[in-house]
């Protein structure tokens, strides 16, 4: 049995009394003894559910990388969202406008197709309405313009030479 199986035989607290010991001693050897102790995992310090410290660390690690691409992919995916969204304010509607898939109530359907079809009535009349206006506008315009024209006298035309 070696003296280092026979210290381990007596636990934790004569590992830490050989430390301070050599500390007392010679202080290069209580480093060495620091050093061996919290290398070998005999302290606990990194091994607080046993198994390898450097395995654990990698796991960690994979776990916050693996975080990370979830939060990144959640984030792309928004940015897709908002890009379609963004993209379908300024698109114009099809011939038809915007048709979505039934809804599965036959007499929710059948309202929103009603509603959609008034509206798409109302857009209608509204650009009619907007159209005759700026027609009105021009018309009124070009009739001020004619009108001051007619009072303005005549250029006079260039002498003869």
């Amino acid at each position: 049995m070696t003296l280092v199986d026979h210290v381990d035989g007596l636990g934790r607290p004569a590992w830490i009394a050989l430390m301070v010991l050599s500390f007392v001693m010679f202080w290069p050897i209580g480093l060495i003894m620091l050093g061996f102790l919290v290398g070998s995992g005999r302290m606990g310090c990194w091994t607080h559910s046993g198994g390898d410290p450097w395995q654990r660390r990698m796991q960690r690690g994979i776990e916050r990388l693996q975080r990370g691409a979830e939060r990144m992919r959640y984030g792309a995916d928004r940015m897709d969202e908002a890009a379609d969204r963004w993209r379908g304010a300024y698109r114009q509607p099809p011939a038809g406008g915007y048709r979505a898939g039934p809804s599965g109530n036959h007499a929710f359907d059948e309202y929103r197709a009603e509603t959609l079809r008034r509206l798409e009535d109302e857009q209608r009349e509204f650009m009619a309405f907007l159209e005759r206006l700026r027609h009105a506008k021009d018309k009124a315009e070009f009739d001020q313009f004619m009108a001051e024209r007619r009072h303005y006298p005549e250029a006079p035309s260039a002498p003869p030479q």
